[in-house]
């Protein structure tokens, strides 16, 4: 059982997008620097959440390998819920 939860955990590593979304957000402040108002800020990270939510489209790569593995570790219980 090990060789599966190492899987699973390599799956998961792989597409960490909310840690992406906010490397991608930190990257965009910082080039900017500085801004005239709370309302200026808020407007820069609802435009770049738009450009970063493009690419959200496909699953990361190995999800199909991390569903199977589910379906083999919890059976019922996992299909059940994925219905």
């Amino acid at each position: 059982m090990p060789h599966v939860r190492f899987a699973l955990r390599t799956a998961f590593a792989r597409c960490l997008p909310i840690e992406s979304m906010h490397m991608q957000l930190r990257k965009i402040v910082k080039n900017r620097g500085h801004f005239p108002s709370d309302e200026a800020a808020s407007k820069l990270l609802y435009l770049a959440l738009r450009n970063i939510e493009k690419d959200w489209k496909m699953p990361p790569i190995t999800w199909r390998q991390a569903v199977n593995q589910f379906a083999i570790l919890f059976g019922e219980r996992f299909t059940a819920a994925i219905s």
